[in-house]
């Protein structure tokens, strides 16, 4: 779907990756393809980005540009949920998972190229009780690896900050239970102890060009649940190697699962990785949001693999 924007406001995070360095570049690169900037804002503060899409929303723009990486995208994906608001994404962070997804270009000139072009799909959103997200939410050592990773480790040493924040969150990590339940009786309820992390995937990568899996897609109305178990330093590569390759084998230490819901519960609460951030604690359920944001994509992505 085709449909140009009357009037878009750009909202860019200065603290992702190249957000500082990329805003006025991207401003002027925008009026120059002719995309129709009725406001620019840079945030210094990403805490602002929700409350600042939901203005711009409600001040009748009708395409947010935003410029940040996959937290920047998934702390607005509930301002345009289910809303005929688009969203079209420079991608300005680390890892870039989302952009990666989408086929979106992580060349700036690229990117506003893209938006300009003003072609329109539907993706799924997974939904964290009520939060929305658009890659994936973790339990276990996901959120150590959030808690590890840093604004200045990012700019520091860009897409290695995140085997970095895995050798410092591996160190702190120690082994939980989880019960899975599945409200749909697609699979059976099963307990499992011993383990280093359960992973939720709503997009086709994440962590950093990890695969949900082969045949993973961000339109296919399910998540890719991976139930991974504590091992020593070779099952922990061989679990890395299977990620890399998306995998979906059951092996000795990762369990996978393709559902419309889950309900995962920790005999204490954990807390919950949803795209980089720390924003939920278990138990929760998970489940998809189908068709429940519009996304501005090259024309050639059909979709998400």
């Amino acid at each position: 779907m085709t449909r140009a924007a009357t009037k878009a406001a750009l909202i860019v995070n200065v603290h992702s990756r190249t957000g500082a360095r990329a805003c006025d570049h991207a401003e002027q690169r925008l009026r120059e393809l002719d995309v129709p900037l009725g406001a620019v804002h840079r945030l210094h503060d990403a805490s602002r980005l929700p409350e600042t899409v939901a203005g711009a929303v409600d001040g009748g723009h009708d395409l947010i540009v935003l410029g940040g990486g996959d937290g920047s995208v998934s702390s607005v994906v509930d301002e345009l949920a289910h809303r005929e608001v688009p969203l079209g994404l420079l991608p300005l962070g680390t890892a870039n998972d989302f952009a990666r997804t989408m086929h979106i270009p992580t060349d700036l000139d690229a990117a506003c190229r893209t938006i300009a072009e003003s072609h329109i799909v539907d993706i799924d959103l997974g939904l964290c009780g009520n939060n929305y997200y658009v890659n994936r939410a973790s339990i276990g050592l996901g959120a150590r690896v959030s808690e590890a990773m840093s604004p200045f480790l990012k700019r520091r040493v860009g897409p290695l900050a995140y085997p970095v924040a895995t050798a410092k969150a591996l160190s702190r990590h120690r082994p939980f239970t989880a019960t899975l339940s599945f409200p749909d009786g697609d699979h059976e309820d099963q307990t499992f102890p011993g383990l280093l992390q359960v992973g939720v995937a709503n997009g086709r990568y994440f962590g950093g060009g990890q695969i949900a899996g082969q045949d993973a897609g961000i339109d296919d109305s399910t998540l890719d649940v991976s139930v991974i178990r504590q091992g020593g330093p070779r099952d922990l590569l061989a679990v890395a190697r299977e990620l890399r390759r998306g995998s979906t084998t059951d092996t000795a230490q990762i369990s996978h699962f393709r559902t419309r819901a889950v309900h995962v519960h920790t005999p204490t609460a954990l807390s919950i990785n949803v795209d980089g951030e720390v924003v939920a604690s278990t138990p929760r359920e998970f489940s998809v949001a189908r068709n429940a944001l519009h996304v501005l994509t090259p024309e050639t992505w059909s979709d998400g693999s």
